[in-house]
């Protein structure tokens, strides 16, 4: 068995220089980020995967991360238990205005990096005399080896849901974009394809459900998150709404037996010693941060993992 996972890690910042003045912003933003609170984070992010690997036995190949600021806090994170500095990186610093980036860690013993990328977009926001632009969060390319199998590995963090949903055609765009690269993969090299992502849409969304096919090859990738949506299966919460914005899509050869992973099941990693431990909120996730309340938990979001079977070839 190999397992793939991808975690939304609630704002993975090293700790701010200390304000000359009470009011100045900070470079992450939140309040209060020091030193204590950055290795208490680490920690809590380490021992998550440590339980994934108490749980299941082993950890995941690849894993796809998000709101992680800096090669920095990735570097100190594989060092710790249970990476063990097995683990390699592969990140960029994005243009995010926050300065957020995406990651991919993947263990050194099974998998070869072969080429990788930042697909970077930038959106006019709305002269478009002046050379005036809007920057998000890159999408991660990595093409990968693992044993004769190349796998080509997106990761991905979309712009958010917030005031009337006014990054919507951010989104349709990034999203139109990734789908053009995958179609191309997939029609023209007959290679597999891994999408991991926070994409601030459930799984049964227009344009997560057309990102599943090609008007001319029909279905060309399956999303295994949208039946765990329709049996109320979360990730992370907005309110009293329950929302799965994290998932892991796979190209339909790992369905159909044609390469040596085959897929097995889908799951929200949602255990309890990562749920808040608040009576009101149980059953979600115990989060770093309440609006500027430190909590001193893991992650607005859980975890989503794939777990996938070895083929006899």
């Amino acid at each position: 068995m190999e397992l793939l996972a991808f975690y939304n890690v609630e704002n993975l910042f090293l700790p701010d220089p200390t304000p000359t003045h009470k009011l100045d912003p900070t470079n992450s933003g939140l309040r209060n980020w020091d030193e204590r609170k950055y290795k208490n984070k680490l920690h809590k992010i380490s021992h998550v995967f440590q339980l994934i690997k108490d749980k299941k036995s082993s950890l995941p190949f690849l894993i796809g991360l998000s709101e992680i600021s800096g090669r920095k806090v990735l570097e100190e994170l594989v060092q710790m238990q249970p990476f063990n500095s097995n683990y390699g990186i592969v990140h960029y610093n994005s243009m995010d205005e926050r300065k957020v980036d995406v990651a991919l860690l993947y263990d050194k013993s099974k998998v070869e990096i072969l080429d990788s990328e930042a697909i970077t977009f930038f959106f006019e926001r709305g002269n478009p005399s002046r050379e005036d632009y809007d920057t998000t969060r890159d999408v991660l390319f990595s093409k990968i080896k693992y044993s004769d199998e190349i796998i080509n590995v997106f990761v991905a963090h979309l712009p958010s849901k917030r005031e009337k949903d006014v990054n919507k055609p951010k989104r349709d765009f990034i999203l139109k974009e990734i789908k053009s690269k995958i179609v191309e993969i997939i029609s023209n090299r007959n290679e597999s394809v891994i999408l991991f992502g926070d994409f601030n849409e459930n799984p049964d969304e227009k344009n997560l459900v057309e990102m599943l096919s090609d008007s001319s090859s029909g279905k060309i990738l399956k999303n295994p998150f949208r039946q765990l949506f329709t049996e109320k299966k979360y990730s992370t919460y907005h309110y009293k709404s329950g929302l799965l914005f994290d998932q892991i899509i796979l190209s339909m050869s790992f369905f159909n037996k044609s390469m040596e992973l085959g897929f097995e099941e889908a799951y929200v990693f949602n255990v309890e010693e990562i749920s808040s431990r608040d009576k009101m909120f149980s059953g979600r996730p115990f989060r770093t941060y309440a609006g500027t309340r430190y909590l001193g938990g893991y992650s607005d979001h859980y975890p989503v993992i794939i777990e996938l079977r070895k083929h006899n070839k």
